[in-house]
């Protein structure tokens, strides 16, 4: 989920095609579980499922969207999760209690005939056997992927802070308080979106925030970022009571260190703030890896998406025409299979 700092945080909306020639190193999980969410039945909020009852909407997602932004010239390399902080097993725990909570809420909204998409999407999960199925589909598209030690967002921002790829990719803004200069929010969302329970559609386009401007804007220092994230809640804590971005904000500026802060405020948490604070300031990275783009082999594509999850061939094969073009597609994309 992330912690939530939209209200004062200063972005700026692009069009796609501003992204183009840029390497964009993409939070894998936070990518696949909006699509998860995302592509599913409208009233029922069933996702995509192939003949033997396996959910696809992440590899429809993945194929599809990850495609069109090859098409636009971007260099996607996507970063998959690895050993999360201990800290963060009570929130996975919270997390899969609230899940089932929406399940039992689903069904019943399903009985009804009412509306159950919103119920439907709070009960998304993301299993090893999508994990997996995923990588093998960046593998036959001939796009890089890493696996990070810890968080997939603070191995991003570290690539991006040595300026090895452009720009970090994911929704949440944790990625700030991992420190990563530049983010791109709604990279894999962009288009036409309707809003929930609303006939209403709104237009979602993507975002750029760069760290720099966001604490001279703010007036802080980024070590006072992550301690406004603390406050807010993130991952690994709830947050204080009552206390959103803009209190925060005002609480770091009031009382400006964290020892200072904390004495003021309520720390709920049995996680220790300190350890927290540590984590997104220092957290475990590679520092050592390899980005090599290949070239997409059409076969491996029609065997996996079609053969063995029932999609369209038809559209699959328009896909793999588009990847094979893309690499000669203009100027910007010279040395496309080269890191």
């Amino acid at each position: 989920m992330g912690v939530n700092l939209g209200d004062i945080i200063p972005k700026k909306e692009i069009e796609l095609v501003g992204l183009s020639g840029k390497k964009i190193a993409i939070d894998a999980y936070n990518n696949l579980y909006q699509y998860i969410t995302i592509i599913r039945d409208r009233m029922t909020g069933e996702p995509l499922k192939d003949h033997a009852g396996r959910i696809t909407s992440h590899l429809s997602g993945l194929f599809y969207r990850t495609s069109n932004l090859i098409e636009f010239g971007i260099k996607p390399i996507f970063v998959f999760d690895g050993e999360p902080p201990e800290f963060k097993k009570k929130t996975i725990e919270a997390r899969e209690i609230a899940k089932k909570e929406a399940r039992v809420k689903w069904r019943e909204a399903l009985k009804k005939g009412e509306e159950a998409i919103t119920y439907a999407q709070a009960t998304t999960v993301l299993t090893d056997e999508m994990v997996e199925d995923s990588k093998k589909l960046l593998d036959a598209m001939g796009i890089p992927y890493l696996v990070a030690k810890s968080e997939g967002e603070a191995q991003c921002a570290f690539m991006c802070s040595q300026k090895k790829v452009d720009f970090s990719a994911s929704q949440d803004f944790d990625s700030l308080l991992f420190g990563s200069p530049y983010l791109v929010r709604n990279l894999s969302i962009t288009g036409k979106r309707k809003l929930p329970k609303k006939e209403l559609y709104i237009e979602i386009k993507p975002e750029i925030i760069e760290l720099q401007q966001v604490i001279s804007t703010l007036g802080i220092t980024r070590e006072q970022l992550v301690i406004i994230g603390l406050l807010v809640g993130t991952d690994y804590n709830e947050g204080i009571e009552k206390v959103g971005p803009k209190t925060a904000l005002k609480l770091v500026k009031k009382h400006k260190t964290f020892k200072k802060i904390l004495a003021n405020v309520e720390w709920k948490d049995e996680t220790s703030p300190e350890d927290i604070y540590k984590f997104f300031l220092k957290p475990p990275v590679i520092k050592k890896y390899k980005i090599e783009f290949k070239e997409p082999n059409g076969d491996e594509i029609i065997n996996f998406m079609v053969k063995e999850h029932n999609f369209s061939q038809e559209r699959v094969e328009k896909v793999i025409e588009k990847l094979q073009a893309s690499k000669g597609k203009q100027a910007s994309l010279k040395g496309w299979f080269r890191s």
